[in-house]
């Protein structure tokens, strides 16, 4: 794409399914302005046009957003494909559990986007996201870097709020990552955790505490209102604007990782430059023996899932 292109040409997202995630992902993302063209797609289209109607009504208010209820043929020109249809994570279920009816929904609506957009960048928030971006990727045919999953995003944003509110300091100023799958097996990677390049010197107990209330977060909200929407759809928000402003920005995201750490073919979310073509590269950052061996149990665990799909 050249300079004048990329000015000229409208940048148009597509956001497929309007559930809690799809429809709070798209109200974040009209009141940042993230794009010029906004499309919901639900296989029940009156979901779809209940949602743009009801956003419509708010462009008075905050303007510059054309947005409407379409179907797969308005993927044809969408820079970001946004996937957030599904099944929805119950009560006391996990992520992994969601594996075998999302991968079904996942194989059709893969099959839609690819008969009109081959150009695009895939962004998948569905769980368990890890397994449905490879999914995604495998079923698209797409360059890896164009099919990025959520990932540990939402996950190292939770730990740096723990660790922030534990420390009296604001999150932003935390240096923190959670690595791995985007669930039970993810694991923080304390030995480079920081403030300022300060280590954070927790005690054991303390680190445990922090990243067990990390983890299990997302339970915590689902038993409480049913769904998580808020924190995720402005981890998508925050993908988005590092793809369309071409940022380069580190992210924790779901990437096919390629002889990381020893690691290969299995999509987990690590910090990776993030920019207009999507992955630019991953970081292979440095962690002790322990979170290594971590890392790998929860690289062996996602692709033994995967080892039951037919993809």
């Amino acid at each position: 794409m050249t300079v004048s292109e990329s000015v000229s040409k409208p940048h148009r997202v597509v956001v497929i399914g309007t559930g809690a995630v799809g429809s709070t992902t798209a109200y974040t993302l009209l009141l940042h302005k993230r794009m010029s063209e906004l499309v919901f797609i639900d296989a029940n289209h009156n979901k779809a046009l209940g949602e743009a109607l009801d956003m419509n009504h708010g462009l008075p208010f905050v303007g510059g957003v054309k947005l409407w209820a379409g179907d797969y043929s308005d993927c044809k020109d969408a820079d970001i494909i946004i996937i957030a249809a599904g099944s929805n994570q119950r009560p006391g279920e996990t992520r992994i559990d969601l594996l075998n009816r999302n991968s079904a929904i996942f194989e059709d609506i893969i099959s839609n986007i690819t008969k009109y957009n081959n150009s695009g960048i895939l962004l998948i928030a569905t769980n368990p996201v890890d397994i449905l971006s490879y999914v995604s990727w495998k079923k698209s045919g797409w360059p890896s870097n164009r099919v990025i999953g959520s990932g540990t995003l939402l996950d190292s944003a939770r730990f740096r709020y723990l660790i922030g509110k534990e420390k009296g300091i604001d999150p932003r100023s935390i240096h923190a990552h959670i690595i791995g799958e985007h669930g039970d097996s993810e694991l923080p990677v304390w030995s480079l955790s920081n403030i300022a390049g300060a280590p954070l010197n927790f005690e054991e107990d303390k680190q445990k505490e922090i990243f067990e209330n990390t983890k299990n977060a997302a339970y915590e909200i689902i038993n409480a209102k049913g769904s998580t929407s808020y924190a995720i759809a402005l981890a998508l928000d925050r993908i988005v604007a590092a793809i369309l402003q071409n940022e380069h920005a580190v992210l924790n995201v779901s990437s096919l990782l390629e002889d990381y750490h020893g690691i290969s073919d299995v999509y987990l979310g690590v910090p990776a430059i993030v920019g207009r073509d999507g992955i630019q590269a991953k970081l292979p950052i440095p962690m002790n023996e322990h979170e290594e061996e971590l890392l790998r149990a929860s690289a062996t665990k996602l692709k033994d899932q995967i080892a039951q799909l037919d993809i």
